[in-house]
């Protein structure tokens, strides 16, 4: 067992290490017992106790909320079923507490349509940036995958494209500049989710200079601030977080675990909210992208995008307890 000293000496290493870095996080959903219900109205206009931080996008000055939406896993859901229903509750409470970004997929089975039904049914397509893929493996398939992804997004465009995965980007990336230029996009992209992309994904930031990236970044995977973020620093790319509660693993280790004393300094009262407010507590991070398919942790989420951002050696004591 670890004792206190051994803690704090790993502690004490991971801030030294941070203390160089600059600090201003997922798709999957915590499991069902794990998270405190909220207090306060649910359906309307959420008490979340203040605004959400907004960041700017680099390429052109426009701020967008930190804490955005996930759609893999929550959003593959039928049309017709109680999960669709709940997630129109989960919209009212995202753009009731000022939320604005989802990013979904073609790949993410029929999560493209739910997302349409979803806007479409709310009126809030003006209020949403909207962000979809390209994963189609020749120029044919790529022109007839847009084409289904306007119609099932009930939309004429987007506001980010991303290739996903890095797939066939020789011939996406070109397709998806093509649609930037015709005003179908206003922003192009590229995205993974493992940390074995790293390296090749900010060789590509240099090389192709997109508008975005989203990438794997969490408590548990903390590798993208040393190897994606720098980049994107650099040459002024905006960055989106996927996985920031490594697919709900987080959630499992931090169940019998007490909040971290000084989370009440910061106005956290969930794991969520400091999983959330470690990926945002770095300056190159945009918006990060949790995903739930319920009211309650939607508005959780949202708390994590509201209030201060962790210090130096907040930051290392979370990698020091996850990492």
């Amino acid at each position: 067992m670890n004792t206190r000293r051994q803690f704090l000496t790993r502690a004490a290493l991971a801030s030294a290490a941070l203390a160089a870095m600059p600090l201003a996080a997922c798709a999957q959903e915590r499991p069902e017992t794990a998270r405190p219900k909220p207090t306060g109205a649910i359906a309307g206009r959420v008490p979340l106790g203040g605004a959400l931080i907004a960041r700017a996008i680099p390429s052109t000055g426009e701020s967008i909320p930190t804490i955005g939406v996930g759609t893999s896993g929550s959003y593959e859901v039928p049309l017709d079923s109680a999960e669709f229903a709940a997630l129109k509750d989960v919209l009212k409470v995202f753009f009731a507490g000022g939320g604005s970004v989802i990013d979904t997929s073609p790949n993410y089975s029929n999560a493209e349509d739910v997302v349409g039904a979803l806007l479409a049914e709310g009126g809030w397509r003006e209020r949403c940036f909207l962000a979809t893929k390209l994963a189609a493996d020749d120029r044919a398939a790529l022109e007839a995958q847009w084409a289904d992804s306007l119609r099932r997004l009930r939309t004429g465009k987007v506001e980010l494209l991303q290739v996903h995965n890095l797939r066939n980007l020789s011939q996406a990336l070109p397709y998806a500049r093509e649609l930037k230029a015709q005003g179908k996009t206003k922003y192009i992209g590229l995205t993974h989710f493992r940390d074995s992309a790293h390296a090749e994904l900010a060789e590509l930031m240099r090389k192709e200079k997109p508008d975005f990236v989203q990438i794997n970044y969490s408590v548990s995977a903390p590798a993208a601030a040393k190897t994606v973020f720098p980049v994107a620093r650099e040459l002024g790319i905006a960055v989106i977080v996927n996985r920031a509660f490594d697919d709900g693993k987080l959630f499992a280790r931090s169940k019998d675990m007490p909040l971290p004393g000084w989370a009440a300094e910061i106005g956290a009262t969930s794991w969520a909210q400091l999983f959330l407010r470690f990926a945002i507590s770095d300056p190159a991070v945009t918006v990060v992208i949790p995903a739930t398919g319920k009211p309650d942790r939607q508005a959780d989420n949202l708390k994590g995008g509201i209030g201060p951002l962790l210090s130096a050696a907040q930051h290392a004591e979370l990698v020091a307890l996850f990492g």
